[in-house]
């Protein structure tokens, strides 16, 4: 799927595309380059999905990396979603990213979505630090239309996914 992500430098939209990392042939992140999560690990897992974002013009370097899966084989769950380490930060190279990321799994919630799950996405917030698991939160509530669910849960509703579509796909 073509995205358009913000290259910080010159504050311009750029061309970039979300596809299933089988496709692209690149090899996935792990924490042996600096990520959080080891998407090599976890995309072997049965019922993983993984895509991967990269920029037209580094087509060769992921920008950022999701995992879904339908819990159940009815509800759809965001297992992972990281952007790139070069793009946190103040001295980051892109941005967009997470959001065009989340987005796309909101759209897959409504594709794969059973029954009362359609067009509903569920992940969980999981921090060593609690400070950093309800900052993480309130950034999910307030930037992606997320509400918490329970301890650590959290879920976008159909109205929260359909805006974040408008906005980070359908551009």
């Amino acid at each position: 799927m073509n995205v358009k992500i913000l290259k910080i430098e010159g504050n311009v939209l750029v061309n970039a595309k979300i596809s299933d990392s089988r496709l692209l042939k690149l090899e996935l992140p792990s924490v042996a380059n600096g990520w959080r999560f080891n998407f090599n690990k976890h995309s072997k897992k049965k019922g993983f999905e993984t895509y991967i974002l990269v920029s037209e013009e580094t087509s060769e370097k992921i920008e950022g990396c999701l995992i879904f899966e339908m819990k159940e084989k009815m509800e759809p769950y965001m297992a992972y979603v990281e952007i790139a380490p070069h793009n946190k930060g103040t001295v980051k190279k892109y941005d967009n990213i997470a959001g065009c990321l989340i987005a796309y799994a909101c759209r897959l919630s409504f594709a794969k979505g059973e029954g009362d799950f359609e067009g509903y996405l569920a992940f969980d917030v999981l921090e060593e630090d609690k400070k950093d698991e309800i900052k993480l939160m309130t950034l999910y509530s307030t930037k992606y239309n997320a509400f918490k669910y329970g301890d650590t849960s959290m879920i976008i509703p159909p109205e929260g996914g359909q805006k974040l579509i408008n906005e980070f796909l359908n551009q």
